[in-house]
């Protein structure tokens, strides 16, 4: 009798292990893939583009609500730590607290954002609403640290760091709606 409640406990502990250790890899791996998608950059000043909010957005629908902003807070430290993810390899506080700063904090309310609204629907429009409203999340919250710390004229900074992004962003939300979509859409079939 106690051998076998011994048995269920350990197979129990050896079943939440793995499924922590599957969260820690994936929460590891957007962290690394927005640091892969912040290298892929076109230069343009002062806010360049990148494919980071591409896997901001599928961090969020893919991974969860709190996956998701804990994989972006982990991006966040590792660059704050010295590690050269950021965009141009830049890496440190200064780089968290300057003028493209505020889209970086942005990314774990964004994952978060998203990973909640994907979990309301499961339609593709929804898909493609949830990631709208995380990548508005992104530009608000981007923009305004822009203004304050860069550019100081409320046109000139939406102009240079949102409305400049619409079309590649808008993009980016189809392709990563389209991504999540699919995910979910096949795993409901299995």
């Amino acid at each position: 009798m106690i051998e076998n409640r011994t048995h269920v406990v350990s197979q129990a502990i050896n079943f939440t292990e793995q499924i922590v250790s599957k969260r820690a890899f994936w929460v590891f791996t957007f962290a690394l893939l927005i640091a892969i998608g912040a290298q892929i950059e076109i230069p343009n000043q002062p806010v360049p583009f990148t494919l980071q909010t591409f896997f901001v957005l599928l961090a969020g629908a893919l991974l969860g609500k709190r996956a998701g902003a804990l994989s972006m807070t982990m991006y966040l430290m590792l660059g704050a730590a010295g590690l050269p993810v950021f965009s141009g390899g830049a890496f440190g506080l200064a780089k968290v607290i300057g003028p493209t700063g505020g889209y970086l904090l942005s990314f774990p309310v964004a994952a978060y954002a998203v990973g909640s609204l994907t979990r309301i629907r499961g339609e593709y429009w929804w898909f493609l609403i949830s990631m709208a409203i995380g990548s508005l999340i992104i530009f608000t919250i981007g923009t305004i640290q822009l203004n304050l710390v860069y550019m100081h004229h409320w046109a000139h900074s939406i102009q240079a760091g949102f409305l400049l992004f619409s079309w590649w962003d808008g993009l980016k939300i189809v392709a990563a709606a389209a991504i999540a979509y699919s995910y979910f859409h096949r795993m409901k079939m299995h």
